[in-house]
């Protein structure tokens, strides 16, 4: 239970938002203006990467043909194997969950700029908010949602939808999140709002930097 108590040295912001709602595009913003990401979804990638000892457990738990011929994990065939069946999801999660959050407690700790944004999609979901000291909730109306994310992923609108209904609600996470910026307009607006919150940013952490001596 180490990891669930761990203690953080940087002021962390976590940044999330529904599918195609761009959280990207503001992460960049923030590293633009010299902030340090963690993304969680890299950072799921990471830990199946070929050698790592995630891909060594899926392979030796599912067997060879889980793999690509180029020895990259098959995504395809591992969501094909867990979608209907419970207890493989949950032998999956049981093994990922903890290596992920092991990899994104160590990149937080080790970021060396002002503050540092864990970027995650599930962050209220899986409960990654527990590890940041604030929260911003990038929105969107749903009907952006779902018009962006068919067009970016070239997928149905019966399956955007389907992915928008197992994540936590639009209104949930404006109830949790700290702060809620609008990105369904310009980006220059997005920007500005950007750099003003980036300023408060910094004044929370060197706050709580001054408090913590």
């Amino acid at each position: 239970m180490g990891e669930q108590t761990a203690k953080i040295n940087n002021w962390v912001l976590g940044l999330t938002g529904g599918i195609g709602c761009g959280k990207t595009a503001v992460s960049n913003m923030f590293e633009e203006l010299g902030i340090t990401v963690v993304d969680a979804d890299i950072i799921a990638r990471e830990v199946v990467e070929p050698n790592s000892e995630g891909l060594n457990a899926i392979t030796t738990h599912f067997g060879k043909d889980i793999l690509l011929p180029d020895g990259t994990l098959n995504r395809t065939a591992l969501r094909t194997k867990i979608f209907t069946n419970d207890a493989e999801k949950e032998w999956l999660n049981a093994l990922l969950h903890p290596l992920i959050r092991i990899k994104i407690l160590a990149d937080l700790n080790g970021a060396t700029s002002p503050y540092v944004v864990l970027v995650a999609p599930l962050l209220f979901e899986n409960n990654l908010d527990k590890y940041c000291d604030h929260t911003l909730l990038i929105d969107v109306p749903t009907s952006v949602q779902i018009t962006r994310t068919a067009k970016r992923d070239n997928t149905t609108i019966e399956q955007v939808k389907s992915i928008i209904a197992a994540q936590m609600s639009r209104e949930n996470k404006q109830q949790k999140a700290d702060d809620i910026l609008n990105n369904d307009r310009n980006l220059s607006l997005v920007r500005t709002e950007v750099v003003d919150l980036h300023k408060s940013y910094l004044q929370y952490a060197l706050h709580s930097k001054t408090k913590s001596h």
